[in-house]
C-alpha cells in the first residue's frame, strides 16, 4: 500500500483542514487526527497500540522483533485510516527506541516502503522541547520543570514563565530500566539518581511546580485520584502537593506485579513497568522538591502542532479559543461575545481571571439548546465538567459547569452538582449561579438574537437590578422576563426593575 499524502507546510494549511500525527514511541504507537491547525485543535480520532518497540534496545541494541511486526502492521492500518479521513498533512515522529536502536534507520525505511509515510526520527533535545511546548499549549505561562517519561527515555525541560530553558534527555524510561537493572529497584534508583545528580541546573527548580507528561505518569495520576477519591477524573491540571505525590509514587514503586494487578484501573500492559515509572517520579521529586505537581494531558503531539502556529496564535488563550470554536460549531446566533459585554455591569471590579471565566461561560451559553428541555441543565453541566479544555484547572472547570447548570434552570444546591460545588472556591458557587441566571435572562429576553440583546442593558444600583428596554422593543418584556430578572436580582440582594426607555 502506498499513500499519496499532501505534506503541505503548516503556513499553507487552512484552519479547517485536518492534520494527523503518528507518534512512534518506545512502548506505544498512537495516531491522533485533529480538526485543524489552530490554537485549540479538537482530536477527531485517537487510537493507541502497545507495541513495545524499545523492549530489547538496552540489551541487544536493536528493536524488539515482535514489536517491529506489530508496529508495521498498525502503522499501515493508521495510514489507510488517514487516507480515508481527508487529512491534509501527516507528521510521523519516532522517539527514543528508533533513535537509539542500530536498526532504527532500517525500521524507518520499512515504514516508508510499506506505507509511503515518511518517519522523522527526532533528537532527544527536540523531543524535550516539543514536550515542553505541549505543556505550554495547555498551561500558558507554566513556570517550573517539565518531565516527559516515555518507555525508553526521560526528558526534562526547565520553564521560566512560559519560556523554554535548559533541557536534557536521559535513558531512564521504564523499559530501559527493566533491562539495565534487571528490574531491581535499588539498582534502578542508583541509576536514576546518578543521572539526575549530574544536572546542576535542577537546583534552580526546587520549590517550583513540576509538570509530568507521559502515559505511565498519567496512569499514576489516575491511581492517585482513586486513592484520594478525587471527584473529577480529568488528568489535565490535576494538582497534588509535591511531598504527597512523592510518597505515593514511592509506595507504588515497591509493589510487585501481582499486587498491582489487584488494583482497579491499572492496565495489564502497564503493570510490569509502572513500578519503575513510579520510582523515576519518586527519585525526581525527592531531588527537586516541587511545591506542587500539575499533570499535563498535553505533550509531544500537541507541542508539535503548537510549534507550527505563528507567535500571535500561540499567545491566544486556549480556553477562550476552544469555547469560541465550540460556539461557532453548535451555537445558533453567535451571541457569546455580546452577552459578555451585556453581563459586565453585574460584576464590577472583577479581576482578570474572573472576567476570563465569565467570557468563557458566555461563549458556552447556548451549548444545550438542542438537548431535550428536561435534561438541558444536566447535559450542559456534565459536558462542560468533563470536556477536554486546556488552560483551565479543576476549580475553574467546575465553575463553568455550574454556570451552565444555572443557565438552564438548575439550582446550585441540587445534589446533581455536588461534585462541582466541592471543587470551586468558597463563594464562587454563588457567583456561578448569578452569572448562569443572567445568561438565562438574556436568552429568554431575546431568544439569543444578538441584534436584539445589544439594544437592551443591565445596570445595578444600591436597591435594584435594572433592565432597560427601548420603547420600540417593549413587546419583548413579559411575565417570564420579569421572573428571570427577579431571580438574578435576588442573588444580588436587590429587586428587579424593568425600565422602558423613550425613543432616541
Amino acid at each position: 500500500m502506498t499513500l499519496t499524502l499532501d505534506r503541505r507546510p503548516a503556513a499553507d494549511l487552512q484552519r479547517s483542514e485536518r492534520i494527523a500525527v503518528i507518534d512512534i514511541g518506545s512502548n506505544s504507537i498512537r495516531l491522533v487526527v485533529y480538526d485543524g491547525l489552530h490554537r485549540a485543535p479538537v482530536p477527531l480520532f485517537n487510537e493507541k497500540i502497545m507495541c513495545g518497540l524499545g523492549r530489547t534496545v538496552e540489551k541487544t541494541g536493536r528493536l524488539n522483533p515482535d514489536g517491529v511486526t506489530l508496529a508495521l502492521d498498525n502503522i499501515a492500518r493508521f495510514g489507510r485510516l488517514i487516507d480515508g479521513m481527508d487529512v491534509s498533512r501527516t507528521d510521523v515522529l519516532a522517539t527514543a527506541a528508533v533513535r537509539d536502536a542500530a536498526d532504527g534507520a532500517e525500521f524507518v525505511e520499512a515504514v516508508k516502503s510499506r506505507t509511503g509515510l515518511t518517519v522523522r526520527t527526532i533528537a532527544g533535545e527536540e523531543e524535550a522541547r516539543l514536550s515542553a511546548m505541549g505543556v505550554l499549549s495547555g498551561t500558558p505561562g507554566a513556570d517550573g520543570l517539565v518531565g516527559d517519561l516515555g518507555g525508553g527515555s526521560l526528558e526534562l525541560v526547565g520553564l521560566e514563565r512560559g519560556a523554554i530553558g535548559p533541557q536534557v534527555t536521559m535513558p531512564l524510561g521504564p523499559l530501559r530500566l527493566v533491562e539495565s537493572c534487571g528490574g531491581k529497584t535499588a539498582a534502578a534508583a542508583r541509576n536514576i539518581d546518578q543521572h539526575l545528580q549530574a544536572l546542576p541546573w535542577l537546583s534552580a527548580h526546587k520549590g517550583r511546580p513540576f509538570y509530568p507528561v507521559g502515559g505511565s505518569w498519567r496512569a499514576l495520576a489516575k491511581l492517585h485520584m482513586e486513592q484520594v477519591n478525587h471527584p473529577l477524573h480529568v488528568i489535565h491540571h490535576y494538582t497534588v502537593g509535591g511531598a504527597q505525590l512523592r510518597d505515593f509514587a514511592g509506595e507504588i514503586s515497591r509493589l510487585n506485579r501481582s499486587a498491582l494487578d489487584k488494583i482497579s484501573g491499572v492496565s495489564k500492559r502497564r503493570s510490569d513497568t509502572l513500578p519503575l515509572a513510579a520510582l523515576a517520579l519518586e527519585r525526581l521529586l525527592t531531588i527537586v522538591e516541587p511545591s506542587e505537581v500539575v499533570f499535563s494531558a498535553f505533550g509531544l503531539r500537541e507541542g508539535l502542532l503548537f510549534d507550527m502556529l505563528d507567535a500571535q496564535e500561540q499567545r491566544e488563550d486556549p480556553l477562550i479559543s476552544a469555547c469560541a470554536g465550540l460556539a461557532r460549531r453548535i451555537g445558533r446566533f453567535g451571541q457569546g461575545e455580546i452577552i459578555t459585554n451585556w453581563t459586565a455591569s453585574l460584576f464590577a471590579g472583577e479581576d482578570e481571571a474572573s472576567a476570563r471565566l465569565r467570557r468563557a461561560s458566555c461563549l458556552l451559553s447556548d451549548l444545550g439548546w438542542s438537548e431535550h428541555p428536561d435534561y438541558r441543565a444536566e447535559h450542559a453541566y456534565m459536558r462542560i465538567l468533563r470536556m477536554p479544555f486546556a488552560g483551565v484547572d479543576h476549580g475553574e472547570r467546575a465553575f463553568l459547569a455550574l454556570v451552565a447548570y444555572a443557565r438552564y434552570g438548575g439550582r446550585i444546591e441540587d445534589p446533581q452538582v455536588a461534585v462541582a460545588r466541592g471543587l470551586v472556591q468558597e463563594g464562587r458557587a454563588a457567583k456561578a449561579a448569578i452569572l448562569g441566571l443572567a445568561l438565562r435572562l438574556a436568552q429568554t429576553l431575546t431568544g439569543g438574537v444578538a441584534a436584539l440583546l445589544q439594544r437592551t442593558s443591565l445596570s445595578i444600583d444600591e436597591e435594584a437590578l435594572v433592565l432597560c428596554v427601548p420603547e420600540d422593543a417593549r413587546v419583548l418584556v413579559g411575565d417570564t422576563v420579569q421572573r428571570r430578572l427577579d431571580a438574578v436580582a435576588k442573588g444580588l440582594n436587590r429587586r428587579g426593575e424593568i425600565v422602558i426607555a423613550p425613543p432616541r
